[in-house]
């Protein structure tokens, strides 16, 4: 069980804060007797109820150790070869990374995605608008909960990474 207070990735919402856990008062909810989390998503707005025994996933977020370990893997983490499928095909196995909520998956994702998009303005064309959003969204998702982890601001996350990537690599 979660504590008030701890941010969480609750499904495809991203980072909430768990701002209440308990029956809901005054809400539709509330008459069920049934415990909710009630979450606040930090990139957002609005209100989140979740049943405590919610079929939804929902993990803590990175701690500030785990994230400084996951950058120092991204070098060793290998970008997928999706050659030769279609875009239905491949929006499927983005899909699937994003479902993972697993930030390893992401960084693949990521991989994948720049590294076909460098291949295709090679051979001069462009990366197919499907792909540059599951890319777009993957990076999103990673770099917000690395600003949370690490407690840099979101647009510092990527030239972090890069600097500790680079000085890692000397």
């Amino acid at each position: 069980m979660f504590q008030k207070g701890e941010y969480v990735i609750y499904g495809n919402n991203g980072i909430c804060r768990i701002e209440e856990i308990g029956i809901p008062v005054g809400t539709p909810m509330g008459r069920s007797g049934k415990e909710y989390y009630t979450l606040a998503p930090v990139f957002g707005s609005g209100t989140i109820y979740a049943p405590l025994d919610t079929k939804v996933f929902m993990r803590p977020i990175l701690t500030k150790a785990q994230a400084e370990q996951l950058i120092e893997q991204i070098p060793e983490i290998r970008e997928e070869a999706f050659e030769g499928q279609d875009v239905r095909a491949l929006s499927e196995k983005y899909k699937g990374c994003l479902d993972t909520h697993q930030c390893e998956d992401l960084v693949k994702l990521i991989k994948t995605v720049y590294m076909k998009e460098k291949s295709m303005v090679e051979q001069g064309r462009k990366l197919a608008k499907t792909e540059q959003e599951y890319g777009k969204l993957a990076k999103e998702l990673l770099h917000r909960e690395f600003s949370m982890a690490l407690g840099v601001p979101y647009e510092e996350v990527e030239g972090y990474i890069t600097n500790k990537v680079k000085a890692l690599q000397k």
